[in-house]
């Protein structure tokens, strides 16, 4: 089955602004999200009408791109909470059907501008993030590639059968996961973009960046590769990495900046965000550019302002 190459040409053509932390909004929003084992995907069955609200701030704060709720979701979560696998496909499609629920709830205020095209990407979160005990930042669970993709495949049918525009393979802490991802998502006809999390220079596994992103070297299905989930000050490197090592498209979507104290329980340190440090990634190859933990809707309106610059449809041409 062929790849469909609206996305994978839209990177071609201009730098696409993603949304910031979902959960990030959701919590400004008043929604309780203590749910360890399914975190925001708890919200598919519960308030579906709170992830709209959240994706449609983030588009009207200039988004083009926003990732579903199904970041944590998995048939195995769902079935901790009595749900079976059938409710649990639904809930999983309709991740995808929520956001363009948002999209279309913001088409018409476009209009009168002129209008520009809404994606959504379906979020795949690694295998640690289901586990929900800290994994998805160490990796190396023990599993084979073969058990991983098994597991992962599952998932991504349910989201690829609502029809997303892309599938975002995100937060990767392990070149062992990654392969697993890559393997899953052949032959379904949907681009996916594949975004590890790093420290010091590396997946958090310990593998280097260049050995991490060549696994998508010869995977036609994957049409950028990046990383998120981290430090803004990791980003810069690892873009050039990528963009040196795939000749891809580079994702780029860290955190605020700011560190969480377990002691303490807060967040210490000054945020920074991906607004101070993106024309720098774009130079460097990166053309998906967004926030993760941390950063909300004013910091992806801050993000969309510095970049107009470098888009073909902002304040002025690609430099």
């Amino acid at each position: 089955m062929a790849v469909r190459s609206e996305f994978g040409q839209a990177l071609a053509a201009d730098v696409l602004v993603l949304d910031g932390g979902l959960s990030n909004q959701l919590a400004a929003a008043g929604e309780d999200l203590a749910d360890g084992a399914l975190w925001s995907a708890r919200l598919l069955a519960d308030a579906p009408e709170a992830l709209v609200a959240a994706h449609r701030a983030y588009y009207a704060a200039g988004a083009e791109v926003v990732i579903t709720a199904s970041y944590q979701a998995s048939f195995e979560g769902f079935a901790r909470r009595g749900i079976g696998p059938d409710a649990a496909r639904r809930l999983l499609a309709s991740s995808v059907t929520l956001a363009r629920a948002a999209a279309d709830g913001v088409g018409a205020e476009d209009a009168a501008a002129g209008g520009r095209r809404r994606w959504v990407a379906a979020s795949v979160g690694p295998y640690g993030a289901v586990l929900a005990d800290g994994s998805e930042y160490r990796g190396r669970y023990g599993l084979s590639v073969a058990e991983l993709e098994r597991f992962h495949r599952r998932r991504i049918e349910a989201l690829v059968a609502a029809e997303p525009d892309v599938l975002a393979l995100e937060t990767v802490p392990d070149v062992v996961e990654a392969r697993a991802l890559v393997r899953a998502v052949r032959g379904l006809g949907v681009p996916a973009w594949l975004s590890y999390t790093v420290a010091d220079g590396r997946t958090r596994a310990g593998q280097p960046l260049a050995e991490a992103f060549a696994v998508a070297l010869d995977a036609p299905e994957v049409v950028a590769v990046g990383v998120n989930c981290c430090a803004p000050q990791e980003v810069g490197p690892a873009v050039r990495i990528a963009a040196r090592v795939t000749g891809k498209p580079v994702v780029a979507y860290p955190n605020s900046g700011e560190r969480w104290d377990p002691a303490t329980r807060c967040w210490l340190g000054a945020a920074t965000g991906p607004a101070d440090f993106a024309t720098g990634w774009v130079a460097d190859g990166a053309r998906l550019v967004g926030g993760c933990c941390r950063v909300g809707p004013a910091g992806i309106a801050e993000l969309r302002e510095r970049l107009g610059g470098w888009r073909a449809g902002g304040r002025g041409r690609r430099r």
